[in-house]
């Protein structure tokens, strides 16, 4: 459900954007933000892969679009030193092996899902945003990290919605193809909806 090598590939590779209307690459770990949710520090930066075929989607709708990964404050330089400055990025093998030696895995994480937008709607300028935190949960008996939860969940719900007819049966479907309310009245995909409670238990029906 995870993996070091695409995490790497995340803060290697060349990211997609839109800027001002126009496709175009933006370098990772770049254009840092800060913010804070309920009380708590965090930080976003440019990462690749997160936005699939949304761009060409979107390329002259919108006026800019991009994906950055959420960390708590001081990872992004971390990581800055040691892909740039210590040279790692060109040795992804030995990063790997430091990563999956040195950092134990954790089942009490919290994957934290922060959208921003703005744009005009009736004839004013309007911002909306929207913030979700999913946590760790027992399924079947079963504890499952949150990362575990989220990436099964996406999966399966596709799959579902697939055997369903809620999606088409052949050719390339994009994600955002996918009805929102189908996606999240699914039984996999309710697990994407907020959360009141770190340690709740779940059961799939």
């Amino acid at each position: 459900t995870w993996s070091t090598d695409g995490l790497i590939n995340e803060y290697c590779n060349p990211c997609e954007a839109i800027v001002d209307g126009k496709l175009m690459e933006v370098p990772p770990l770049e254009e840092v933000e800060v913010f804070s949710l309920d009380g708590i520090n965090y930080e976003a930066f440019n990462t690749s892969g997160g936005l699939g075929t949304l761009c060409e989607t979107l390329e002259g709708k919108v006026s800019n679009l991009n994906y950055r990964t959420v960390r708590y404050p001081g990872h992004r330089d971390i990581m800055k030193m040691l892909l740039q400055d210590l040279g790692l990025k060109d040795r992804r093998p030995l990063l790997k092996e430091i990563f999956e030696t040195a950092l134990p895995i954790t089942y009490q994480d919290v994957v934290l899902i922060f959208i921003n937008v703005s744009g005009k709607k009736n004839g004013q300028l309007v911002q909306e945003s929207y913030a979700n935190k999913i946590y760790s949960q027992t399924i079947n008996g079963k504890l499952w990290s949150a990362i575990q939860i989220t990436t099964a969940a996406g999966i399966c719900t596709v799959l579902d919605l697939l055997a369903q007819g809620k999606i088409p049966q052949k050719g390339f479907v994009r994600q955002e193809d996918i009805s929102f309310s189908d996606f999240m009245n699914n039984r996999f995909g309710q697990y994407y909806a907020q959360q009141t409670e770190p340690s709740s238990k779940a059961k799939v029906a």
